[in-house]
């Protein structure tokens, strides 16, 4: 559905490239006008204030914003929403970011918006072709590559983050909160182009379900790449616990085919079953069983120091 600038009526189309849009971003505050109140009261002016950013005089006759335009009263189409909102985004025409804390005069503040820091408004930032044009400024906010904020239009936004491997894409969300434990995980689904059904009430097993879901789908095994500050010797593990205390390594190319020993836990640290002579050996053994949900695989690790 999306919300009509001009009579303020919802209206649903079948797909969200039939007609331009532009779509809205923003953080939750007070008093905002949701999908209920657009629904049973008469049509008039919105008290959202981000939906009143893009009206007729900008030229677009219809908004996008997950206030107004998502029932959330139903499981399914909050689902639905969720999993395709990264297309959305995609095919916007322009997204208006608003930063509600951020008052005029005080731009020379833009980095401590809470809007750089809630998990739903990263691939928000990413996956639009037009948002803003501090791109430069942005990198240093938000610590993302520019390569990925200041893309060309024509560029297919889909390739541009499969070229970026999947430990830097998981690394995006360490500074970043959500309200609810299972968003975290949630709002991620989109920039690792992935489905999963939505669990409200599971928790950390949200995160858990994600990481499952890219090894599925994706073949990239940086997503191993990953270790815990102050975590004891030998209880690594192969997924990420928590993402937040979780290091992904970002730097490492997309499709990496090497994974070097990082969250997993290798031979003992004094080699004693490795042939000096021989040199370090091309697989290693390791004191982890596979989930079953990995296919049985050997990885290669370097196990010199």
């Amino acid at each position: 559905m999306r919300l009509n600038t001009e009579t303020f009526q919802l209206e649903t189309f079948v797909s969200h490239e039939t007609a331009s849009y532009a779509i809205l971003s923003h953080t939750w505050g007070k008093d905002e006008t949701l999908f209920e109140d657009i629904r049973s009261k008469p049509p008039g002016p919105l008290n959202n204030r981000p939906a009143r950013l893009a009206t007729p005089s900008e030229g677009y006759r219809y908004i996008w914003n997950d206030t107004c335009c998502i029932d959330k009263s139903s499981s399914a189409e909050l689902s639905e929403a969720i999993n395709s909102m990264f297309e959305w985004y995609r095919t916007s025409q322009v997204c208006y970011a608003y930063l509600s804390d951020i008052t005029r005069g005080h731009a020379a503040k833009l980095d401590s918006s809470r809007w750089f820091t809630r998990g739903w408004t990263l691939q928000e930032l990413i996956v639009p072709s037009e948002v803003l044009t501090l791109a430069a400024h942005l990198s240093d906010i938000t610590g993302i590559d520019e390569a990925i904020l200041l893309w060309d239009p024509g560029v297919n936004v889909n390739r541009l983050l499969a070229k970026t491997s999947v430990a830097a894409r998981m690394s995006l969300i360490r500074h970043r909160q959500t309200t609810r434990k299972e968003d975290i995980a949630y709002c991620l689904i989109g920039l690792f182009d992935v489905n999963m059904p939505l669990l409200y009430g599971e928790g950390t097993k949200a995160y858990a379900r994600l990481q499952q879901e890219i090894i599925r789908n994706l073949d990239d095994q940086s997503i191993l790449a990953h270790w815990t500050p102050g975590l004891e010797h030998g209880a690594d593990r192969i997924l990420a616990g928590d993402p937040h205390s979780s290091r992904f390594t970002s730097h490492l190319p997309g499709t990496s085919r090497r994974v070097y020993g990082i969250g997993i836990s290798i031979i003992s640290k004094n080699r004693q079953n490795i042939d000096a002579q021989r040199g370090p050996p091309t697989y290693c053994t390791h004191n982890w069983a596979p989930p079953r949900f990995l296919p049985p695989s050997r990885i290669p690790a370097n196990c010199a120091e």
